[in-house]
C-alpha cells in the first residue's frame, strides 16, 4: 500500500520528522529518514520537504527534481515512513524567522515532536538558521532534534548534485550507483507524427512532467513496463531529444520503440528505466542511413539487456498483443 501526500492541514500527528528535500532519496537521505522511522504510536513518521523549490520562488529558477512526488510515495514507503507531507513554499514562508519557522510549521501545523536533519540544513529567512539554531530552538519548543552527519563516498559528500552530473553525462551506472536502485521516469503515451512507424520502427511518443529530472540526450537501450499492464518490464530502445535528420527544428521528445513486441499503448503510461547510452543523436545523410542506425542501435540493445537480466522482449520473435498492426506503437 502506498503512503499517503499531504499538505500540512492533512497531516496525520503528531510527529516525527525527517525534514529536507531528499530528492533522489540516496543513502545519506534514508540515514536522516531512518532516524524517525519506524516510531512508536502515537508519532507518526513523516517527511516533510517544499514544494516548489524555494530557489523557483526566491530567484526564478527552474530545478528538476530526480523524483516526482507520486515516484517518491513509492520509495518512502518501504522505508517505514507513513506519509510525505508538501509544505508550499511561498514568499510568506520564506521570510519567517528560524524561531518563526520553528514555532509556526514544526510545532503548530505539524505537531512535531522530534525531527532528524541532515548537517547541512539551513532553515528561515535568507537561511540564516542551520542545523545548531534547529537543536536550540527545538529543546525552546520541546522538540528533540537529531543533527545526522553528512555521508561521505569516495572523498566526496554523496549529494544529489553528483547524481544529476552522472545523468547529465549519460553515465547511467555511475546513477544507479550513486542512489542505489535504478533511475526511471515515467510520461503518459500521446499521439505523434507516424514517422517512426513509416521507418519501420515505431515508437510510442511519451510526455514527461517537464519538472523531471531526465539524462543526456541521445539513444539508450532501456526497459519499459506498462503502469498497471501484465507484461512486465520489456526490452526497449528509447530516443531522447530532438529528430536531426528527420525534422531538426523539433522540440525534444522521448521516444520508445519496444523490441519484439507490440501493443496497443494509446493512452498508458510507461515506466521507463534507461539501462546504457548507445550513441549521442546525430544527423544523417538521409532515412535510409538513419533507418540502418536505428537497426544497429536495437540490435546492440538486445545484447545489453540479454546481459542485464532475462526480461521480456530479448530474442523473442514480434508479437502482436492486440492483432491490429495500426493501433500498435506510434499512436
Amino acid at each position: 500500500m502506498v503512503i499517503s501526500l499531504h499538505t500540512p492541514s492533512e497531516a496525520l500527528r503528531p510527529t516525527a520528522i525527517a525534514l529536507g528535500s531528499f530528492d533522489g532519496l540516496h543513502a545519506g537521505h534514508r540515514r536522516v529518514i531512518a532516524a524517525v522511522s519506524p516510531r512508536p504510536a502515537p508519532l507518526v513518521p513523516t517527511v516533510v520537504s517544499f514544494w516548489p523549490h524555494p530557489r523557483e520562488v526566491l530567484h526564478g529558477e527552474t530545478r528538476l527534481r530526480l523524483d516526482m512526488p507520486e515516484e517518491k510515495l513509492e520509495l518512502l514507503e518501504p522505508l517505514g515512513i507513513r506519509q510525505l507531507v508538501l509544505v508550499p513554499f511561498t514568499l510568506a514562508l520564506a521570510s519567517l524567522s528560524p524561531d518563526a519557522f520553528v514555532q509556526e510549521v514544526l510545532g503548530h501545523q505539524l505537531d512535531a515532536r522530534r525531527i532528524a536533519v541532515g548537517e547541512n540544513f539551513r532553515f528561515g529567512a535568507k537561511r540564516s538558521g542551520d542545523c545548531h539554531d534547529l537543536v536550540r530552538l527545538g529543546g525552546r519548543h520541546g522538540i528533540a532534534v537529531e543533527v545526522v552527519p553528512m555521508l561521505w563516498d569516495q572523498s566526496q559528500r554523496l549529494s544529489s548534485s553528483r547524481i544529476r552530473q552522472a545523468l547529465s553525462r549519460g553515465d547511467l551506472e555511475e546513477a544507479r550507483r550513486l542512489l542505489d536502485r535504478p533511475y526511471r521516469f515515467r510520461g503518459r503515451v500521446v499521439t505523434g507524427r507516424g514517422l517512426g512507424r513509416q521507418l519501420g520502427w515505431p515508437t510510442a511518443n511519451l510526455q514527461v512532467d517537464g519538472r523531471k529530472f531526465l539524462p543526456l540526450e541521445g539513444v539508450y537501450a532501456a526497459w519499459a513496463w506498462r503502469v498497471g499492464g501484465s507484461e512486465g518490464p520489456m526490452a526497449a530502445v528509447m530516443n531522447l531529444g530532438p529528430q536531426p535528420t528527420i525534422d531538426p527544428t523539433a522540440p525534444s521528445a522521448v521516444e520508445v520503440h519496444l523490441l519484439n513486441r507490440q501493443l496497443d499503448l494509446g493512452g498508458a503510461s510507461l515506466v521507463v528505466e534507461p539501462i546504457r547510452l548507445l550513441r549521442r543523436q546525430e544527423r544523417f545523410a538521409d532515412l535510409a542511413a538513419l533507418t540502418d542506425q536505428i537497426g544497429r542501435d536495437a540490435q546492440e540493445a538486445r545484447q545489453i539487456l540479454a546481459a542485464s537480466g532475462g526480461r521480456i522482449g530479448v530474442g523473442e520473435s514480434p508479437t502482436d498483443e492486440q492483432g491490429d498492426a495500426s493501433k500498435q506503437q506510434d499512436p
